[in-house]
């Protein structure tokens, strides 16, 4: 699947680019401030949490709310980050970034299939504050040029791993923000024991965030009292009754 997915991104991103040529693009960017890892490193826990409709393994996730309403919601109840996916397969688009940015003053995450530097830009320019860098994905040089090109406009990196050996790659560059994905690639199935083996070889000054399959404070705190700094959760939150109350609960404020 996520094979399938990479191969219609790069067409994706080839139309985008006859629409917008990458030197007109760049004229649209204005640097950011490096608002993720700021509020990151401010903070000993953080939510980050996803305005995700959909999946491509499970289909339509949320169908009460909107993306902006999503945000919102979060957004008043202790959110410290949103992310945001600007990807079809999840009934997401690049504008949402534009319309969560119009109701809420989070940093944003764009969360996407990045394997192209003109993505960057383009999530730089529609107002994103930092963007997903997935390993399994992007060869050791991608990796450090797409690192360097964002910082250079002042958007930070959520660098994602599912496995050992890609942490050991992410280490050898100079990302700040790995985040540890519980979901195996192959089954599409979450654990959170994931990040649990994988953080004792991550390097005590990488801030780590574990994403997927978190699913109440019990959880959260296992992870934070292990030495993770905070959670990316998206399913857990959207399919929630209350998704107020869920967001609340992940923050560990209640």
């Amino acid at each position: 699947m996520l094979n399938e997915i990479v191969h219609k991104k790069g067409y994706e991103v080839a139309q985008t680019k006859k629409q917008l040529p990458l030197p007109e693009l760049k004229k649209q960017v204005k640097p950011g401030h490096f608002a993720l890892s700021t509020a990151l490193k401010a903070s000993d826990w953080g939510l980050i949490a996803e305005c995700k409709l959909a999946s491509p393994a499970k289909g339509a996730l949320c169908s009460g709310y909107t993306v902006p309403e999503l945000a919102k919601t979060y957004s008043e109840h202790g959110a410290l980050a949103l992310s945001v996916h600007t990807d079809p397969h999840f009934k997401g688009i690049i504008t949402d970034i534009a319309a969560v940015r119009a109701v809420s003053d989070l940093p944003i995450l764009r969360k996407d299939f990045i394997i192209d530097d003109y993505q960057i830009y383009e999530a730089r320019a529609a107002g994103a504050d930092a963007i997903l860098l997935i390993a399994a994905i992007l060869s050791d040089y991608q990796l450090v040029d797409y690192l360097y090109k964002a910082w250079g406009i002042g958007m930070d990196c959520l660098v994602e791993v599912h496995t050992r050996e890609e942490l050991h790659r992410v280490l050898k560059t100079p990302a700040e923000l790995i985040g540890i994905n519980n979901r195996n690639l192959t089954t599409f199935t979450t654990d959170i024991v994931n990040t649990f083996e994988i953080l004792p070889e991550c390097q005590a000054d990488r801030v780590v965030i574990s994403e997927s399959g978190i699913q109440n404070a019990l959880e959260a705190s296992r992870l934070k009292d292990a030495g993770v700094r905070g959670i990316l959760v998206g399913e857990g939150l959207v399919k929630a009754q209350d998704i107020g109350r869920k967001t609340r609960e992940l923050t560990l404020s209640h």
